[in-house]
């Protein structure tokens, strides 16, 4: 497995009728990132 997203840093905006915050940090932890900070938003 390529670690490309190891050591990097992530700010992660999710939306709440799509990808969730919490959801898309969990994906880029387990690839190897440092999630700083996760929401998820509102678009209307």
């Amino acid at each position: 497995m390529n670690n490309w997203l190891k050591g990097k840093t992530a700010i992660v905006i999710g939306e709440r009728d799509g990808v969730q915050g919490p959801s898309i940090a969990t994906c880029l932890e387990a690839a190897g990132a440092t999630v700083v900070y996760a929401v998820t938003e509102c678009f209307v």
